[in-house]
């Protein structure tokens, strides 16, 4: 995360609400919040309001929070647009990052359950020609833990700074894989996990030439309809808007708080371009978790860490332990907007947030720490 005091956190958000592009009156924004009859094992609820009170902040302009499992918990805090001090959302849109890739995993291993894809089979026999005889055979279950060997694609810009003159422009998925072959391999095939966005951008070719049909269709007709997901999509091809409802985003950038809510993320597809909220994220953690989005055996692959040093990745999920709770879930960030869904494996506790945060792609430990780790702190 970049280094900033405290001081000069305040002293620049005062500035970025009261001068210049962002200009606005000083506002304080109401926050919301509900929760079911206090529950021993519930979640620290005093430590969620605590969490989402005095936004926004220099942290984060907008919060909105859902905890559901014994003792269930929602708040709102914050603004939905620092131009007008208006209040943020509870059910505004977002952009929900890597959070893609549990769609995308989901996809993958339905194919797998129709026979359709073999989970051992490889990228080699299903994308012919994409990577070079540079690479050893690369199985579909290796894209989906991380362990391919692949290295990271075409990027307009690593960091927010860079990106951002580059925000509508567009890169291919295609083109992101080339650049990624011509790297060759980092390593062998299912020797080590690596996270990184190139593994998913191939599931979402995989997907396609499997299937015939395009990836967000292939997204609507298996994940959002069969769970009622009404307020997620994909932008169509390069559109850089969010439509319908939702809280803007916004980043430091060059010590200024920028607006960054509108930008092309086409390159990210299938590792990241999904458009959602938390009441739909909700229904996709509760359905996959309890085997209506992937059938048994295959769900067991996103709770399978693979026989390699460190690993922490099932098929899209990672493994977290907190509080003596083993949980499941994925995290997800782009310009303005940080994400997490995440689950203890019998549901007796589920995390759903959508934070506006002003780091969205830094350091998330501090975001989790404040809007995370209550939900399962008892």
């Amino acid at each position: 995360m970049r280094a900033r005091t405290s001081t000069i956190l305040a002293a620049s958000l005062v500035l970025a609400l009261t001068a210049g592009p962002l200009a606005a009156p000083a506002f304080a924004a109401p926050s919301t919040a509900s929760a079911s009859a206090p529950a021993a094992t519930g979640p620290d609820t005093d430590a969620l309001r605590a969490a989402i009170a005095g936004l926004p902040d220099t942290d984060a302009t907008s919060a909105a929070i859902r905890v559901g499992g014994n003792g269930t918990w929602h708040g709102t805090a914050g603004v939905r647009d620092v131009r007008t001090g208006a209040p943020a959302l509870e059910n505004g849109r977002f952009r929900a990052g890597s959070v893609t890739k549990v769609v995308t995993a989901a996809i993958v291993l339905q194919l797998a359950a129709e026979g359709r894809i073999d989970l051992d089979g490889t990228v080699q026999q299903y994308l012919p020609g994409l990577l070079t005889k540079a690479f050893e055979p690369v199985t579909v279950r290796e894209l989906l833990n991380y362990t391919s060997g692949l290295q990271s694609g075409a990027s307009l810009g690593d960091t927010v700074e860079d990106g951002y003159p580059h925000r509508f422009e567009t890169l291919t998925p295609r083109q992101v894989v080339a650049a990624s072959v011509a790297k060759g391999p980092a390593y062998a095939p299912g020797t080590r996990q690596d996270y990184d966005n190139i593994h998913y951008t191939v599931l979402g070719m995989l997907v396609e030439t499997v299937t015939g049909d395009s990836y967000a269709h292939q997204a609507e007709v298996r994940i959002f309809r069969p769970l009622g997901m009404r307020d997620s999509s994909f932008p169509v091809g390069a559109d850089p808007r969010i439509h319908g409802p939702h809280n803007r985003g916004y980043d430091w950038i060059d010590g200024r708080l920028v607006d960054v809510t509108d930008w092309n993320m086409s390159d990210r597809r299938a590792a990241g371009d999904l458009i959602s909220t938390t009441a739909d994220l909700q229904r996709l953690l509760v359905g996959l978790f309890r085997g209506r989005v992937v059938p048994e055996p295959q769900l067991r692959e996103m709770f399978t860490l693979p026989d390699v040093p460190g690993a922490r990745y099932g098929a899209a999920l990672e493994r977290f332990e907190l509080n003596g709770k083993v949980i499941w879930g994925k995290t997800g960030s782009r310009p303005g907007y940080a994400t997490v869904i995440a689950a203890t494996p019998d549901l007796s506790r589920t995390l759903v947030y959508s934070v506006t945060s002003t780091d969205a792609k830094g350091d998330g430990q501090a975001t989790a720490e404040r809007f995370a780790y209550p939900a399962f702190n008892r």
